[in-house]
């Protein structure tokens, strides 16, 4: 399927964009979903807001309704038609994540609510199994706090370190300094796929042969990857990584761990109760269930997995290098479009980026900016982005966030500009 196309209107400096983005078509995506027609304030919503949550297309929408209307019952459990035609569909949605992210085999999916459920899940599996009074972890200044809390309370837990890896003022990583940081009490390592507060593109296959040359296991928190980058988790080597799917144009409240075949066996159960049980006895005890139902306790959100295998097939209606050029071209173009505001400044210029711009304006609070852009119709987001440890670090409280998915276009860059033109005649004004 080609991607969404619209004339800029203040273009003539940006040509070779949109010359580049040309060759994808012009078949108008914002058409498969719904909400992007709502008006907002009296006016159309742009929605530049895809790193908090992406917008769902017609077809997940249609297999959630799908699964409530036709095939409703729990999974694993029953012998019945809709148990059976359930179950099915579960499993297939979890065939469908693997492939995704090419994983050697379905055993190592484990469906969770999202990337901060995995990320617990190891901390409180793998981590207790491994990490000891004195031995240390290692994330980044870059972290999402799911990135960071997990870590920092299993280091209280045990009595072990949380050391950070440094960035520079740009918001790159110093990964000279990384290895320097590595010795003989490192257990881990952690480490995001892309910031989800300024955008920055981390270059974790490096990071994760810097890892394990030193004998040490990296989790990729991938939460800002999966719509936007090929993954693949063979090819990085990873030990484990986390994902969600409402990020992913897929429903909240569903995301994955995958972790490797020999790590799973070994780690232990994260919560009891049904399906992770294979026997329970008051007289002998009980034994666990094989992966990954091990790690699925309870009922699982069959729903939420059966949308997100429908959010999968549909990106793979897409060449996800398309998807990634045409973010890019976005990204530049805004970029170029925001330089030319002399009371605006860009957080996070690193050479490698996906389609997320963080700034700041004039002495405006982002809040009063992202309250003034929604007047208009236009969706960003303001505030310190979960990342706080990363605003210390700059300096800043708060920045004004803008986040593309694959069915923005030109002219949403266009209307954002004219909005914060408005913003700052309302405080001249003033």
């Amino acid at each position: 399927m080609a991607l969404p196309q619209a004339e800029p209107k203040n273009s003539h400096h940006l040509a070779k964009h949109h010359s580049l983005s040309d060759a994808f078509g012009s078949v108008n995506i914002k058409q498969d979903f719904p909400i992007l027609f709502k008006p907002v304030r009296n006016q159309l919503l742009v929605y530049l807001d895809n790193a908090a949550t992406t917008q769902k297309p017609q077809a997940v929408i249609k297999s959630l309704y799908g699964y409530y209307t036709g095939k409703n019952a729990n999974v694993h459990r029953g012998v019945h038609y809709l148990s059976e035609m359930a179950t099915q569909a579960y499993e297939s949605a979890r065939e469908k994540v693997r492939r995704f992210i090419n994983a050697r085999e379905t055993k190592e999916i484990v469906f969770v609510r999202g990337a901060t459920e995995a990320i617990n899940l190891v901390a409180q599996t793998f981590g207790k199994m491994t990490v000891k009074q004195g031995d240390e972890i290692l994330v980044t200044e870059l972290e999402h706090h799911a990135n960071i809390v997990p870590w920092q309370m299993l280091c209280e837990q045990v009595g072990a370190t949380l050391r950070v890896i440094p960035m520079t003022d740009e918001g790159e990583l110093r990964l000279a300094e990384m290895e320097g940081m590595l010795n003989e009490r490192t257990r881990l390592v952690a480490v995001s796929h892309v910031s989800n507060a300024v955008g920055t593109i981390n270059p974790v296959a490096h990071i994760i042969g810097i890892a394990h040359r030193a004998g040490v296991p990296v989790l990729i928190d991938g939460a800002q990857a999966t719509a936007h980058l090929r993954v693949d988790v063979q090819a990085l080597d990873c030990d484990f990584y986390v994902f969600s799917g409402h990020k992913m144009y897929g429903p909240t409240g569903i995301g994955v761990l995958y972790a490797r075949k020999a790590l799973l066996e070994a780690m232990p159960p994260y919560q009891g109760g049904g399906d992770m049980i294979s026997k329970v006895s008051f007289k002998t005890g009980t034994t666990y269930n094989r992966i990954p139902h091990r790690f699925e306790a309870g009922t699982p959100n069959i729903s939420g997995a059966i949308g997100l295998g429908a959010a999968i097939d549909y990106l793979a209606e897409f060449d996800i290098d398309e998807i990634t050029a045409h973010e890019n071209a976005l990204l530049a173009y805004a970029t170029e479009a925001l330089q030319q505001i002399p009371e605006l400044r860009i957080i996070g210029t690193a050479g490698e980026k996906t389609g997320i711009i963080s700034f700041v304006l004039d002495d405006i609070h982002p809040h009063d900016i992202g309250t003034i852009l929604d007047q208009s119709g236009i969706a960003v987001r303001a505030g310190h982005h979960c990342a706080m440890p990363l605003m210390e670090r700059l300096g800043l409280s708060a920045t004004t966030r803008v986040s593309f998915g694959l069915y923005n276009t030109f002219k949403d860059v266009d209307l954002l500009v004219e909005g914060i033109h408005h913003v700052l005649r309302i405080f001249k004004a003033n």
